[in-house]
């Protein structure tokens, strides 16, 4: 009897794989259908793009594995915990917030902060030379070109929609001049400087006459802000929001040179896309 080569068996197991199966083989390592759905689904992207990017995830994955770099849990939890100090949230409503805003579940937000401390990791290990500080000169034309962020207003005026049941909230909000017996309103003018900077970025990018996400509220509650109007737009000085600048640029360098070198690595490497979604 003539015996299976590798690649035949190979190809008999993808292609009778039960619900799913194999998208993608990045150096024989699989990327399965369901995860390019669940990407797709995620980044509202289509299925050549989704498969890209999880290309990418995988070779990073990989170059991880093969230069002994590790995430352990306890740092993805550590950064959990700052994030959620640097929002003055709990670690729990932390969580909840993601979700809500973000739609992403605990695994997936412990997943997507895996992804960045390993990115930062390889950015260290790949890196043929430290980076150095943006020059005033950078930071200007980095200012100028995006005083859109630094803009803000001094104070909102906001009616503030609780409710203890996401659904009801969520129906409120479709239909705004709908009925509700079970959600409480409230008008309010809230000051920038009263509140943390992540609501209050969040306040200044929702246009007038809109809602913003639903946002956990205290008691296991749910809230939404409907902006009314914007108080004295203001725009930050540069010498105020030039750390924030600063590390804006550092970043844009360091992803063009993970991207950089993943593209050379990509090149290289032994992929191959079977089916898509």
């Amino acid at each position: 009897m003539r015996s299976l080569t590798l690649s035949a068996i190979l190809a008999t197991f993808l292609w009778s794989a039960p619900i799913g199966g194999v998208a993608v083989l990045v150096k024989n390592t699989p990327i399965t259908l369901y995860e390019v759905q669940q990407e797709m689904t995620l980044t509202g992207a289509d299925a050549k793009q989704s498969a890209d990017n999880l290309i990418r995830k995988k070779l990073e994955q990989l170059e991880a594995n093969e230069k002994k770099i590790t995430v352990a849990s306890s740092e993805i939890t550590d950064e959990m915990n700052r994030m959620a100090a640097q929002n003055n949230l709990s670690l729990d409503k932390f969580i909840n917030a993601m979700q809500s805003t973000r739609g992403l579940s605990e695994k997936e937000l412990r997943e997507k902060i895996e992804e960045n401390i390993r990115g930062q990791k390889l950015y260290s290990a790949i890196a043929f030379s430290k980076m150095g500080q943006p020059t005033p000169e950078e930071e200007n034309e980095f200012y100028q070109l995006h005083l859109d962020d630094f803009t803000r207003a001094e104070s909102f005026n906001v009616t503030i929609y609780t409710a203890q049941s996401k659904e009801d909230l969520m129906a409120k909000i479709s239909d705004p001049m709908r009925n509700i017996s079970n959600i409480q309103m409230k008008e309010e003018t809230i000051p920038y400087a009263a509140i943390n900077p992540q609501l209050a970025q969040l306040l200044n990018k929702i246009p007038d006459g809109n809602f913003s996400p639903i946002l956990p509220h205290e008691k296991n509650g749910y809230m939404s802000f409907y902006m009314r109007d914007k108080n004295n737009q203001v725009t930050e000085p540069l010498e105020t929001v030039r750390p924030q600048i600063a590390n804006a640029i550092l970043g844009e360098k360091r992803n063009q040179v993970l991207n950089d070198y993943f593209t050379r690595l990509r090149l290289n490497a032994d992929i191959k896309i079977l089916r898509l979604p």
